[in-house]
């Protein structure tokens, strides 16, 4: 259980930092800061369960056009699994992500959150060996 708080935690801070860099990309919801942090929490929780459910089949349909793209086409897939977990908060509650435009809001956010959680995961790898 802790490994999976450890890494909602991470996800959430990388899903904030995003909301920082890219414009269009944001959180909605929260009137203070702990009700801020909660949302990021569980926005991080879906966004997981997103990626652990969703992309696998669409990895797998999409892979003729991971040949022909010459693996560009993850940076697609990343940016739709973050279109995803918008579209499921926006429309099941009244808080969470909002991404404003999927081509190239969700394709900067997705390539943010790409270098951000691998600069975490490379900070905690460390930190763990020590």
């Amino acid at each position: 259980m802790t490994p999976f708080l450890v890494r909602s935690a991470l996800t959430g801070f990388a899903l904030w930092v995003v909301t920082l860099v890219v414009s269009g990309i944001s959180f909605v919801g929260g009137e203070n800061t702990l009700q801020r942090v909660g949302i990021i929490l569980v926005v991080a929780v879906i966004f997981g369960l997103v990626n652990a459910i969703i992309k696998p089949i669409v990895q797998l349909i999409a892979i003729p056009l991971y040949i022909l793209t010459l693996g560009l086409i993850h940076v697609v897939i990343n940016a739709l699994m973050l279109w995803i977990t918008s579209w499921i908060t926006r429309n099941t509650t009244h808080w969470g992500l909002d991404v404003d435009h999927f081509w190239w809001t969700a394709i900067w956010g997705a390539i943010v959150l790409s270098i951000v959680s691998w600069t975490l995961s490379l900070v905690i790898r460390d930190s763990t060996r020590s």
